[in-house]
C-alpha cells in the first residue's frame, strides 16, 4: 500500500497540526469542536484541557502531546509499549473481578497497525473514538447498587487504544465497589483511561432518569446499499476505489450498513454502519460500495478499519476534504464508534443506530 501523503486542499491540516487535540468536551461532557492550530476561531479551542463542569462531568479531552503534566503520555508509553493484542484477554477465559482494579485495562499501541498503512509521525487526520458503555454499575456508600450509561471520547492522537474486553473487565470491577456518587465514578474512569491511552479522555455519565433522552438515529446521507452490485472481494481491495478528476468537484455524504470485519484476535464478526463525507472529484459509488464490502473477512479492530478506509480513499481518490465515521454494534456491553477527518470540525453526536 502506498505511503500516506499530506492532506490536500486549502483547509486540510498542515505540518504537525494534525497531531493537535481531536475534540473538546464541554462542561456537560458533550462533544464540541476540534481543538488545535486550525480549530475554528474563538475562545473555546483554547479552553483549559482538563476542567470539570459544574455538574461534575469530565472536561475536554487533551491531545497526545498535552496530558496534564505529561504524566499520562509517559505512563502510556511505558505501560503499552510491548503489549500486543494476542497478549490481551481476548479469546481467553477470564475471572470475574468485582472489586475495583485499574490494572485490568490493557492498552495497545496504535503505531504498529498505523505503520501497515504507511502512517508515521504527523497524522493526516484528526478525530476521536467514541465509546458507549451500557453496563456500568457500582455501590453507593450504603451498599445500594447504582446504574448508568457512559459516553467516553478518546482522541485519535493518543498513543494507545484500550482493548475492549479489558475495558469491560475493568468496568465489571466497579460492580461491588463503593463510591460516593457518579461524579467520583466519572473521575476514576477518566483518570485511569488517561493513563492507559496517554491522552485526556472525556467521560459523561447518564443516570436512569436520563435514559429516555438517548435517541436512536441512522447515519445521514445517500445510501450506497441501494446499488445492485456484484461483490467478489472479501478482503480489503483499495483498487476498487476510483474518482473521476475530469468531472466537476462535488460535496456529498454516502452511507452503508454493509460494513463487516472480524476481531483481530478471535475472528468473531464485528458489524457496523459507515458514513463517508467528502469534497472533491466524484467517487465511483459502485466501486466504493464494493470496497466497503471487501472488509467482510478482514481481521482488524474497529479503529484500525476506519483509519484504513480513510487512508485508502485519501490516497486513491485524493479528495480535498474527507471524513469517515463508523458505528459498530456493541459487544460485551460496549460499542466503539471511530471518527476520522482531514479538517477541523465538531465531532458527530454520539447517537446510536437501531442495530446498536
Amino acid at each position: 500500500m502506498s505511503d500516506a501523503g499530506p492532506p490536500q486542499g486549502a483547509n486540510a491540516p498542515s505540518g504537525g497540526s494534525a497531531a493537535a487535540p481531536a475534540a473538546s468536551v464541554g462542561a456537560n461532557g458533550d462533544a464540541g469542536p476540534p481543538q488545535g492550530a486550525n480549530a475554528p476561531s474563538g475562545g473555546s479551542a483554547a479552553a483549559p484541557a482538563a476542567s470539570v463542569g459544574a455538574n461534575g462531568d469530565a472536561g475536554p479531552p487533551q491531545g497526545a502531546n498535552a496530558p496534564s503534566g505529561g504524566s499520562a503520555a509517559a505512563s502510556a508509553a511505558s505501560v503499552g509499549a510491548n503489549n500486543t493484542p494476542e497478549e490481551s484477554q481476548l479469546g481467553k477465559s477470564s475471572a470475574y473481578i468485582d472489586q475495583y482494579d485499574a490494572s485490568l485495562l490493557f492498552p495497545i499501541p496504535r503505531a504498529v497497525k498505523r505503520a501497515e498503512i504507511g502512517l508515521a509521525g504527523s497524522l493526516p487526520f484528526m478525530g476521536a473514538d467514541m465509546w458507549t458503555a451500557f453496563e456500568l454499575s457500582w455501590l453507593n456508600l450504603r451498599g445500594k447498587p447504582q446504574v448508568a450509561l457512559a459516553h467516553i471520547t478518546v482522541p485519535c492522537e493518543s498513543p494507545n487504544i484500550v482493548e475492549s474486553k479489558s475495558f469491560k473487565l475493568y468496568l465489571n470491577s466497579f460492580n461491588n465497589t463503593r463510591f460516593t456518587d457518579a461524579r467520583e465514578v466519572r473521575e476514576r474512569i477518566r483518570a485511569d483511561l488517561n493513563t492507559a491511552v496517554g491522552a485526556g479522555v472525556g467521560v459523561k455519565t447518564l443516570g436512569p432518569e436520563q435514559f429516555d433522552q438517548e435517541p436512536v438515529h441512522e447515519l445521514d446521507g445517500l445510501t450506497l446499499d441501494r446499488l445492485d452490485v456484484e461483490c467478489v472481494h472479501y478482503t480489503p481491495a483499495p483498487e476498487l476505489l476510483f474518482a473521476d478528476h475530469d468531472e466537476p468537484p462535488v460535496t456529498e455524504t454516502l452511507t452503508s450498513s454493509l460494513l463487516k470485519s472480524n476481531c483481530l484476535v478471535t475472528g468473531q464478526p464485528d458489524w457496523g454502519s459507515v458514513q463517508i463525507s467528502y469534497s472533491g472529484a466524484p467517487i465511483d459509488q459502485e466501486g466504493l460500495l464494493q470496497y466497503l464490502v471487501s472488509f467482510r473477512n478482514h481481521n482488524e479492530f474497529h479503529e484500525q478499519c476506519v483509519e484504513r478506509i480513510f487512508m485508502d480513499i485519501w490516497t486513491r481518490c485524493r479528495p480535498q476534504r474527507l471524513s469517515v465515521y463508523a458505528r459498530y454494534t456493541r459487544r460485551g456491553g460496549l460499542d466503539i464508534n471511530p471518527f476520522r477527518t482531514s479538517h477541523p470540525q465538531a465531532l458527530p453526536a454520539n447517537v446510536r443506530t437501531a442495530r446498536q
